[in-house]
């Protein structure tokens, strides 16, 4: 069992952020409030040369907490901030947390007493999604995105059982030598960085572990457009994490990408092959029912209105994300892309 003593022990938490005037602030609120000694905290905001007034915000608490700082970020993407934050922090623990996220309250101490229980490489815990829009839509994206059909039955939405994982968790507490060990942050990733750095860490005989004790709050995107732009980058690097880790992570992330292509195959082959009609029109069918049916499962759970919107928000999700995964295997696969250039950095949409 790991010693530690909060009294001793500093914890850094690395915030990558470009252009958040609008979270960024309830995201430190978060952190402030947490029962953990302030003067064995460091806070690293990595910005990207934020323009959208993000710097003011950020000046009022620098100047009331010392423990709080920015690092710029130079060329504006999520991996190079997680590793700028990571080569600068001096803490003995390292804490890599999303800008529109929002800590509980016992974040931190919780993290510390189970990494102390369990002697872990890393722990995480349980990551429920918000959303403060004014619109049905925009109520209706977390409640999408936290359920099994939206997103793919990942244990960390609502697993009550704590263990040890063979998977990714978000916002993960890890020992400062973990990153000397098995490196830093994959920076070809502009998305998905965190999950092929866990499995990573696995492969090399690391051990995570949940623990739902550990809770935390993410923003999601507010209307449809940026959804569909987020959660198809989430596909595109999906495939190359795939390639890097050297196996399928799960076999739900295939299943966007089979119902996309199979949409595509037995459309273009209807225009030319008239029985196909018929399997597109059962591909069609079958997916309708069920997005119908969880849609209406999640509506009785969370309000009858939010059924007229919600199958049109899992369509996003399961679409966009199966296209950018098609994506992905055209360019990562089949091109090659990553060996003949250095990928272009994808500005992150929010």
């Amino acid at each position: 069992m790991i010693d530690i003593d909060e009294s001793k022990t500093l914890v850094s938490i690395i915030i990558p952020c470009r252009n958040e005037k609008r979270f960024i602030g309830k995201c430190l609120d978060s952190i402030i409030a947490n029962d953990y000694p302030k003067d064995k905290l460091e806070v690293l905001i990595v910005d990207g040369m934020s323009n959208d007034g993000t710097r003011e915000v950020l000046k009022g608490y620098l100047e009331e907490h010392t423990f709080i700082k920015i690092l710029d970020n130079p060329k504006k993407v999520t991996p190079v901030a997680m590793n700028i934050g990571i080569t600068k922090a001096k803490g003995d623990f390292v804490i890599m947390i999303n800008s529109h996220a929002i800590i509980d309250r016992n974040f931190l101490k919780n993290s510390i007493e189970c990494i102390q229980k369990t002697n872990a490489d890393a722990v995480g815990g349980q990551l429920n999604t918000i959303n403060e829009g004014e619109g049905i839509i925009a109520r209706a994206i977390p409640i999408s995105a936290d359920s099994i059909f939206g997103a793919g039955g990942r244990r960390y939405r609502s697993k009550k059982e704590e263990g040890f994982v063979s998977d990714t968790l978000p916002y993960c507490l890890y020992p400062k030598e973990v990153f000397t060990k098995i490196g830093l942050i994959d920076e070809e990733l502009i998305r998905d960085q965190d999950e092929e750095f866990n499995y990573r860490l696995i492969k090399s005989g690391g051990k995570i572990f949940y623990s739902p004790s550990i809770k935390s709050l993410l923003h999601l995107r507010p209307n449809l457009s940026k959804l569909w732009h987020q959660h198809l980058q989430y596909g595109y690097f999906k495939v190359r994490v795939t390639q890097k880790v050297g196996t399928i992570l799960t076999w739900q992330q295939l299943i966007p990408c089979i119902f996309v292509t199979s949409m595509l195959i037995t459309g273009i082959l209807s225009l030319f092959l008239k029985p196909v009609v018929w399997l597109l029109l059962a591909v069609l069918f079958s997916y309708i029912i069920a997005n119908l049916g969880f849609s209406f499962f999640m509506a009785i759970k969370n309000g009858l209105k939010h059924f007229v919107v919600l199958p049109l928000v899992f369509a996003v999700l399961h679409v966009s994300y199966g296209l950018g995964y098609l994506m992905g295997i055209w360019d990562f696969i089949v091109l090659k892309r990553h060996l003949k250039r250095q990928i272009k950095d994808m500005e992150l949409t929010r």
